[in-house]
């Protein structure tokens, strides 16, 4: 197995990624089977139990959240794809941009006006 880390993503803040001996089948059980998953990435540490999105045997995304307070949230994918060796190129991407940090803009003028300088 070896492993490097990719900061090159554009949407990511960190990509890791692995290549593993294991078949991508084996390996899309692991990340997509919640019995599987629970072993090590348990619900507790997940915003919600079922995935955001999933491509059938090449992506998987979950919502991540801090146990502690202020409850950040990211998050996470994992990209599965065979490589040269025979085994599966394994990737976790994690966004940690917290969606519920961004506000909603106001959609006309009520904005706070600019001061005069006296």
């Amino acid at each position: 197995m070896s492993d490097s880390i990719k900061p090159d993503h554009a949407d990511a803040a960190l990509v890791l990624e692995y290549d593993l001996d294991a078949p991508p089948e084996k390996v899309w059980r692991a990340v997509s089977i919640p019995a599987l998953r629970e072993r090590w990435l348990p619900d507790a540490d997940l915003a919600a139990a079922e995935p955001e999105s999933s491509v059938p045997g090449e992506e998987v995304r979950y919502r991540l959240r801090d146990p502690e307070p202020p409850f950040r949230e990211s998050h996470v994918t994992f990209r599965i794809e065979p490589n040269e060796a025979g085994g599966t190129r394994f990737r976790i991407i994690q966004d940690a941009r917290d969606e519920r940090q961004k506000l909603p803009q106001a959609a006309n003028t009520n904005g706070r006006a600019l001061m005069r300088a006296a």
